[in-house]
């Protein structure tokens, strides 16, 4: 199983099986975050199984579905009260990593400069520069307050 870490706290995979669980519990994780609608997956890669694996190894689990068409502010909050309140480091993922990237970035604007969330994505290898102007508009926003 291959993840991506995007910060101390934070790092990101392709769709997880129940198999990859242990693995993700020996490497030190506390909480797991599933970003994936159920219905881009087989019952046996469902959340309800994933989340029943997390659990039974000792880690937390949250869900924080959407796709492209559902994206929006009120995912972006939702993850970042996730991530306030799940015990870290925390393990999110998604379909390839890259939207589990996206909001990621989003929660960390105004936060965190531009520049080195788009590093970190980058080194992680999940392309954002597209997103530079959202981003520093979420930051100049939460600036305003």
């Amino acid at each position: 199983m291959q993840y991506n870490t995007l910060s101390y706290d934070y790092s990101v995979s392709p769709q997880i099986d129940v198999t990859d669980v242990p693995s993700i519990a020996q490497a030190g994780f506390k909480s797991v975050i599933c970003n994936r609608p159920d219905q881009e997956n087989p019952v046996s890669r469902q959340i309800e199984a994933i989340k029943a694996a997390v659990e039974a190894a000792g880690m937390d689990f949250a869900e924080n579905v959407f796709d492209p068409s559902s994206f929006g502010p009120d995912k972006i909050e939702r993850q970042a009260e996730l991530l306030a309140q799940l015990p870290n480091p925390v393990f999110a993922y998604c379909a390839s990593g890259n939207r589990c990237s996206v909001v990621w970035a989003f929660t960390q604007a105004g936060r965190v400069a531009t520049d080195r969330i788009l590093d970190a994505t980058t080194r992680a290898g999940y392309q954002l520069a597209h997103l530079r102007p959202q981003l520093e508009m979420m930051a100049l926003n939460r600036a305003e307050g």
